[in-house]
């Protein structure tokens, strides 16, 4: 499919209203910029907020973007245009964030959590995953879904489970005190709207998890909000917890934008606490999956997710990009009855919400994706080269 066709649907549907935060990279500057969409055209920040991190820590991000001068802009349907396109040699966006800290937090929604026990039973199988679930989904039923983690109800269903021989490390993060974090990719190597998403080839059993993420500032405050792909390697992660590294932080395995929306009065936190995020993955031979996350099922709210990430126990002075996990729970059987879903490269992944536009990308083995070069060292010499340091 032509990444074109979902043109209509990048910008938010109020993009009128919108605060909309970009990085994009414009050859002629060998690096990138931080623009502001403002009338139809993305204006140049750089030179007064060199990265995004800047505008970020502002202490009124959204009023600064509004009111910060601009000498450059270039037009937001070019670089659309050749951001789906593929052109590299024209203006197109890269990820919105730069040197936050790109970090996740898992198993926050039951559906998900459910199904991360699924995988730790069929420890990565994924022929034998239906029968689990049959079994896991008879035991637990519907009622886990209303406690609190950490609560003291929370506590009693544990012993119940334990007691059934079906506790397991992803129940303990999805309704005990503490909230799995783990850090998703480096510093820098988020890819983009239009950019490959990569899994890695060795894997039979993946899937996107589309998500809301989370842009904090060096203070802790959440100040806007974008979408995020947090590609998983089913079968590596079932194999053991152990190898979460290697299932979630792969080359392009880390997909975040198209843009930051600022939170502001036209978009706040409560704006994204209601979210509905959309999921569509078309591939080879008309295949189709539709799935809608509605972040009003969350077990956590999204911002106890970021005091358990940030605050005291760890700072973090450049800011972090904060995915809050996902509901999507691939179960739609691909290849053969009762294997479920998995990936093949080609397919197109679409991460939509009306508040937040929608992230494209297509799938490919990480290998085969274009490598991450451009680093915190490129970053600074760029910067530096261009006087903007």
């Amino acid at each position: 499919m032509d990444l074109l066709d979902h043109r209509a649907a990048i910008l938010p549907e109020d993009a009128d209203r919108a605060l909309l935060l970009a990085r994009l990279h414009d050859p002629r500057d060998g690096g990138p910029s931080v623009a502001v969409v403002r009338d139809g055209r993305f204006a140049d920040l750089t030179p007064i907020t060199p990265t995004v991190a800047h505008v970020l820590d502002h202490p009124a991000p959204a009023a600064f973007a509004a009111e910060a001068p601009a000498t450059r802009t270039w037009p937001v349907d070019e670089v659309l245009h050749a951001t789906l396109t593929g052109r590299r040699d024209v203006p197109h966006l890269l990820a919105p964030c730069d040197i936050q800290v790109l970090k996740a937090c898992g198993v926050t929604f039951v559906r998900s959590m459910i199904e991360r026990v699924i995988e730790e039973r069929a420890a990565g199988d994924r022929a034998g995953a239906a029968a689990i679930r049959a079994r896991v989904r008879e035991v637990i039923g519907g009622h886990i879904g209303e406690l609190v983690p950490g609560s003291p109800a929370a506590a009693r269903a544990k012993e119940v489970l334990i007691a059934e021989g079906l506790w397991s490390q992803y129940l303990e993060v999805g309704i005990g005190p503490d909230a799995e974090v783990f850090t998703k990719a480096p510093v820098l190597s988020a890819v983009g709207l239009g950019a490959d998403v990569g899994i890695w080839s060795r894997s039979t059993w993946n899937n996107p998890e589309p998500e809301l993420v989370l842009a904090v500032d060096s203070r802790g405050r959440a100040v806007g909000a974008t979408l995020g792909n947090d590609v998983n390697l089913r079968d590596v992660e079932g194999r053991s917890a152990l190898l979460l590294g290697k299932a979630k932080d792969n080359n392009a395995s880390c997909a975040i934008g198209p843009f930051i929306r600022l939170f502001d009065d036209a978009f706040t936190i409560d704006d994204a606490r209601a979210l509905d995020i959309s999921l569509t993955v078309t591939g080879d031979g008309g295949f189709r999956l539709e799935s809608v996350s509605s972040l009003s099922e969350i077990s956590r709210d999204p911002l106890d997710l970021v005091a358990q990430v940030t605050g005291p126990l760890h700072r973090y002075p450049d800011g972090l990009m904060l995915f809050t996990g996902t509901m999507f729970a691939p179960t739609q059987d691909r290849d053969a009855p009762g294997e479920g879903f998995t990936h093949h490269p080609g397919d197109v992944v679409r991460i939509s919400a009306p508040r937040l536009g929608s992230l494209v990308n297509t799938v490919a083995h990480s290998e085969q994706a274009p490598p991450w070069t451009f680093g915190i060292r490129a970053l600074m010499g760029n910067l530096a080269r261009r006087g903007l340091l």
